[in-house]
């Protein structure tokens, strides 16, 4: 997953009639796996946490010394086991090779206040460099830039009289990190170093080559720390930038309309920082295991279901966007729904489910607007949850993962999160358990992402809950019932909340905030 800066019934007749959605209680007053949800039953037993299991270890094993990253050879082995694993179950298996640019750390950055007194910062922890950070190593006098402005850094008149060759220091916010760097360097900057405005690490990337200089970003008190009267800093950056080759991982059911195609989607690649078990070999390993009960069972689906496992997502949604922009608009029209699930094993869980009616995220920063029928997947999970009692809740439906794409082209698209770097409530926990004040994800894009990080339990939860989607969907009739969203608002049954990793403090350039 990546950091770009800045209760209604489904409407799914003929699937079912909607008043058959409304989860009945039992004897005990408990809530019933009947009705819509027992269509699923033989297949959500099927897909167990032990067969994701054997796929997500099988994903540490290849990591074992670092990562999975895009462009890289264990990034092609995670290719080479999915594809063999698809290939045993029957299916043909398409690769997607396209090219990208490669940009990460070549050596460990370095981020230190030298003076008044000196303080060294854990790369990884208290600051990343920037993906399409220029290189260098730079020690000077910090400045900082745009205190108390409502857009810090985003207007060159930001940077006037600014003192040339000291570091920019600015705060995140209502740009992106792109504008804020080619301000600084317009200016002068040696570098430039982004401070959080929420609290947490920022981990995100530029978009894009052009900054010429060290780029940072870090968690708030960095900018707290650099603000001192006579700061002075040193950044070091050293990152390797070339083109290098990476794949999507394409596989279809053999039965179903082909004009009528529902992509179920995962991203396969971790961040160079860490072997990504939960982000996100746990919606890869998911739908992988979906796919081979899919197969093992001998289902017929009614619609064609197109599972992808897409490349090089911590770069940009870079696998997303060639395969969208490799369709044509007759191809395009063919897809009637993308289903994107990325980090669905997260230690301190909560089952958020993508806000596609935009009733409790409004349009706006740090929320796209979903296209009709993106409510209706919202709600066919939280009524999937209810109905086995469990509670969901809303998460923005921000763009910011591999259903972007699609949803920029009116495709309606839904998912689930269980939560990234972001920070558990006093509310979501006493709603779904774990700790508050504590990040959904503490390993977020670092090294202890291993298969130690995944919640068992989490994972079983919301795989159940993929695993009822892909199956209701694929049996689902687009062409007589085409998805739109039901006509009041749809909403979960416990507290909803960005999250990060997908959002906000996701590793994707920022946008407005």
């Amino acid at each position: 997953m990546r950091t770009f800066g800045v209760g209604a019934t489904v409407a799914i007749a003929g699937v079912v009639a909607a008043s058959a959605l409304a989860p009945s209680a039992n004897a005990a007053g408990k809530p019933a796996d009947d009705g819509i949800f027992a269509i699923s039953k033989g297949f959500r037993k099927g897909v167990t946490v032990q067969g994701i299991n054997e796929h997500l270890k099988a994903f540490n094993d290849i990591a074992a010394d670092g990562n999975r990253v895009s462009g890289t050879d264990n990034f092609n082995k995670s290719v080479d086991y999915v594809k063999s694993r698809l290939v045993a179950a029957g299916y043909d298996v398409e690769l997607q090779p396209f090219e990208f640019v490669y940009n990460a750390d070549l050596t460990p950055a370095v981020l230190q206040r030298v003076m008044p007194s000196g303080i060294t910062y854990a790369d990884g922890t208290d600051f990343a460099s920037m993906t399409y950070s220029g290189n260098g190593d730079v020690t000077a006098a910090a400045t900082i830039v745009g205190a108390g402005d409502a857009t810090p850094g985003c207007d060159a008149s930001d940077f006037a009289g600014f003192p040339a060759g000291t570091v920019a220091v600015v705060s995140r916010g209502a740009c992106t990190f792109y504008a804020k760097a080619a301000n600084a360097q317009a200016a002068g900057a040696s570098a430039v170093v982004v401070f959080n405005n929420v609290p947490g690490g920022l981990n995100g990337t530029l978009g894009g080559t052009g900054i010429t200089i060290p780029v940072v970003g870090t968690i708030p008190q960095v900018g707290v720390d650099l603000a001192a009267p006579g700061a002075t800093v040193r950044v070091k950056v050293d990152r390797v930038n070339e083109t290098r080759t990476t794949y999507n991982v394409i596989a279809e059911t053999a039965t179903g309309d082909p004009d009528n195609v529902v992509v179920v989607g995962a991203h396969l690649d971790s961040v160079p920082r860490g072997p990504g078990i939960n982000d996100n070999g746990s919606g890869s390993a998911t739908i992988l295991e979906v796919a081979e009960v899919f197969a093992a069972q001998g289902r017929e689906a009614k619609s064609k279901v197109r599972f992808v496992w897409w490349g090089a997502e911590e770069f940009g949604l870079l696998g997303s966007n060639h395969y969208v922009a490799s369709l044509s608009d007759e191809e395009l029209s063919t897809i009637k729904l993308n289903l994107n699930f990325d980090m669905i094993g997260s230690p301190n869980y909560v089952r958020f489910v993508y806000d596609g009616d935009n009733s409790a995220f409004p349009v706006g920063p740090g929320a796209a607007k979903g296209p009709d029928g993106s409510g209706a997947v919202e709600a066919l999970f939280h009524d999937y949850f209810k109905a086995v009692g469990l509670k969901s809740a809303q998460t923005p439906f921000s763009g910011r993962s591999d259903y972007g794409p699609f949803i920029a082209k009116g495709i309606p698209a839904g998912g689930l999160f269980t939560g990234a770097e972001g920070l558990k409530t006093a509310q979501q926990a006493a709603d779904f358990g774990g700790i508050a004040g504590s990040a959904y994800d503490a390993c977020y894009h670092l090294f202890c992402d291993s298969f130690a990080n995944v919640n068992q339990k989490g994972l079983d939860e919301m795989s159940d809950g993929v695993a009822h989607a892909v199956l209701t969907y694929a049996n689902h009739d687009f062409a007589k019932t085409p998805l739109t969203n039901p006509p009041a608002e749809v909403n979960g049954t416990g507290a909803g909340g960005e999250g990060g990793g997908l959002h906000a403090e996701h590793d994707h350039e920022e946008e407005v905030q």
